[in-house]
């Protein structure tokens, strides 16, 4: 861990990055069209200023936070507590020769989140008054819908969320690479009819269809009044999206495995609405950059998972359509974090804490410790 106690120019500077990492198994098997998993890994980054501490994470492999001692801290400690963006670009330097994707993009955006965190709780303001916003509401949808739940598992969690002033909510499709097809649309329709006609409905398939099979299962889907088809066909392929996005009703949707602006910049074009997730795509410095470029193509942008730690630069955002209450984080985040607040009438409402509000609770996260 690399510690400094000097200021520059009369400003408080980044002392040190303390990284850790917790594992928290589900609460039972879950999987999508393209994966399966029983766990979820948690790395920490920890940016200190004196007494002030800034708290940032990424859900990635533990090996992230190798990443955040050895090429980020360096470059970070003793830099300026109150510039993160700066910071940011020294990262992004740092991290060449390594890659910008993957596992180095969660580690530069987990320690993104702790510096902003860090200088706005130096400041004593809300993230989302330190961006120039006005704190207020960001609406939410639920989701969950693993394919691995039996049919009453489904209904029990979907119905759940509405009970508790949740109006939109969304499954998993594309059960084994697509080649459960009329499965899927068996469980679409066991949903509507869990959460009735007023709901609104999501699938994400994960990226499990040919293009075929998703203009097929969608034009199925647009009969279940489902508006919101996310990665139907691999996020890579752009040509696909556009493909699927031109034959269905329902929005066409991506994004949650961008890493950098660049790529946002080549996808937004093709989709109806760009799902931006906070711990890899480079923090809450590239997600603003991001949101600034849907913004210039009349793009809505939607927060793909972590919900708690986006909901500061979410409602910050213009074009915000919404925030996913994703089932895995929401329970980590309510077992090892405090500060957190529940969503009142489908929208999580803003917190006057400074910085982002969350902290570690290190006692109960210890027995999840894994780095």
């Amino acid at each position: 861990m690399a510690t400094t106690t000097s200021s520059r120019n009369g400003e408080p500077t980044v002392a040190s990055l303390e990284v850790t990492a917790y594992t928290v198994p589900t609460d039972q098997p879950e999987a999508d069209g393209t994966f399966a998993w029983d766990s979820t890994t948690m790395v920490v980054v920890e940016a200190r200023s004196g007494d002030a501490v800034g708290t940032g994470w990424t859900f990635a492999p533990a090996a992230a936070g190798s990443i955040v001692s050895e090429l980020l801290a360096p470059v970070v400690t003793g830099r300026s507590a109150l510039a993160p963006a700066s910071a940011q670009d020294a990262m992004v330097r740092a991290v060449r020769n390594a890659g910008r994707p993957g596992l180095v993009g969660m580690a530069v955006s987990a320690v993104d989140i702790a510096l902003w965190d860090l200088g706005a709780r130096l400041q004593d303001l809300p993230l989302t008054r330190w961006w120039g916003a006005e704190a207020r509401a960001v609406p939410v949808y639920g989701s969950g819908g693993f394919t691995t739940y039996a049919d009453d598992d489904l209904r029990a969690q979907l119905t759940g969320w509405v009970a508790a002033g949740i109006p939109r909510v969304k499954i998993k499709i594309g059960e084994s690479w697509g080649r459960c097809e009329a499965r899927d649309l068996e469980r679409t329709d066991v949903a509507r009819a869990a959460v009735g006609d007023d709901v609104e409905l999501y699938v994400d398939a994960n990226g499990a269809y040919s293009v075929g099979q998703a203009v097929r299962v969608g034009r199925r889907l647009d009969d279940l009044d489902v508006r919101w088809f996310e990665e139907p066909v691999s996020s890579d392929d752009l040509a696909g999206l556009a493909a699927v996005r031109s034959a269905v009703t329902a929005d066409v949707t991506a994004g949650e495995y961008g890493y950098d602006l660049a790529y946002f910049a080549r996808l937004t074009p093709v989709v109806d609405c760009v799902q931006v997730d906070v711990t890899r795509c480079g923090g809450y410095t590239e997600w603003r950059r991001i949101a600034a470029v849907a913004a210039a193509h009349g793009v809505d942008v939607s927060a793909h998972c972590a919900p708690y730690l986006t909901a500061p630069v979410a409602a910050a955002t213009p074009r915000l359509r919404h925030l996913e209450w994703f089932h895995d984080h929401v329970r980590i985040v309510r077992m090892l974090v405090d500060g957190y607040a529940d969503p009142v009438d489908g929208a999580l409402p803003p917190l006057e804490a400074p910085g982002h509000g969350l902290r570690l609770r290190r006692e109960a996260a210890q027995p999840y410790r894994v780095a």
